[in-house]
């Protein structure tokens, strides 16, 4: 079951990596092709969300491979529970305002969000009881 575990931290630190990287990098106008979702949002908290899935991927894996405040890889792994969260309800909030393709895109984004609430919770339920560092 480590391993498992393992694999599903390296598998969320890289998706939530490249998506925080991509909102702080890029320009609101350049994100809404492919995150809809960012029309409404002001573009300091794109940027706010997009440091906090960077920090957070670092935190599934750095602690623990250093050995160092191992307890940071399952709260980051609580906090993408959160943030998958508040992307689930913002998904659906949009699917309702969409027609047609863009309607299809929300559904899949809530769907998206959560499969990864899903894998974030086993991680955070694996690190924080039977399989802690």
């Amino acid at each position: 079951m480590n391993l498992v575990l393992w694999i599903i931290q390296i598998l969320l630190a890289v998706v939530f990596a490249g998506a925080g990287l991509a909102k702080l990098t890029q320009p609101k106008e350049k994100l809404r092709d492919r995150m809809g979702w960012v029309d409404p949002v002001p573009p300091t908290q794109v940027k706010a969300l997009g440091a906090v899935e960077l920090l957070a991927a670092i935190g599934l894996v750095l602690p623990a491979l250093t050995g160092i405040a191992t307890v940071l890889t399952p709260l980051a792994a609580v906090g993408l529970v959160i943030v998958m969260v508040g992307g689930i309800l913002v998904h659906l909030r949009d699917m309702k305002t969409r027609t047609g393709d863009r309607r299809k895109l929300e559904i899949q984004g809530a769907i998206t969000c959560t499969v990864l609430l899903v894998l974030a919770a086993v991680v955070a339920w694996g690190r924080f009881g039977p399989y802690s560092f």
